[in-house]
């Protein structure tokens, strides 16, 4: 008992706990077939990061558009258990359109009657407002290994710290295009044309990726 405590407490309050940045780079997706794999990630427009081998093993690296997260393809887990795989997307309806051309077989959109929580029961298309994290769509790869496509548009308060920053050109579109509309309901609001527009793009955009409270 006293051996566990002094542990735990040694990981908790030790001199350099809390100081070691952990980002997650790499997740392993368990494939039975590595050429059929790399076909299916290359037609979804990932980039091929890695593909060396040394006769005996193969090692495969994909990244997704925008993604600081990349994917492995495993072979000593059993094919298509990964499941809950999230692709956080600005614009639900143009990633799936997007997959869709790709030839990929994706659900129709769905959300949560409960709201962003997986509760209340699926309801079919967008969430009302668009509510962030609210949306989804699920697609699956040829060894059944799931995906789930999650719209988020502002994030949970200190969710994002430090500098704005978009993984994307069509990531920092999108913010634009929403900032854009929503400058328009603040001119028409005050009845008047905003001359200092670039900096209210620029606070809503910032507030906006924060979760604070946008300007009106």
């Amino acid at each position: 008992m006293s051996t566990t405590a002094t542990v735990s407490q040694d990981a908790t309050t030790g001199s350099r706990a809390g100081k070691v940045d952990m980002k997650l780079e790499v997740i392993t997706i368990p494939v039975s077939d590595v050429d059929r794999a790399m076909e299916f990630y290359r037609r979804l427009g990932w980039r091929l990061d890695a593909d060396f081998s040394n006769g005996r093993e193969r090692a495969v690296q994909f990244t997704p558009p925008g993604s600081q997260c990349s994917i492995h393809f495993g072979m000593n887990a059993e094919p298509g258990s990964a499941r809950g795989l999230f692709l956080v997307v600005s614009d639900i309806q143009a990633a799936r359109d997007d997959l869709t051309r790709r030839g990929v077989e994706v659900s129709e959109v769905f959300h949560y009657a409960a709201g962003p929580a997986p509760f209340g029961g699926q309801v079919s298309g967008i969430a009302p407002d668009h509510l962030s994290y609210g949306s989804y769509a699920t697609f699956s790869d040829p060894d059944g290994n799931g995906w789930l496509l999650q719209e988020i548009t502002t994030r949970f308060p200190g969710r994002v710290a430090g500098d704005t920053t978009y993984a994307s050109v069509g990531d920092l579109a999108q913010a634009l295009r929403r900032a854009e509309a929503a400058h328009g309901q603040h001119e028409a609001r005050t009845g008047q044309r905003d001359q200092n527009w670039p900096d209210w793009y620029a606070e809503y955009m910032v507030r906006e990726q924060s979760g604070e409270e946008l300007p009106r």
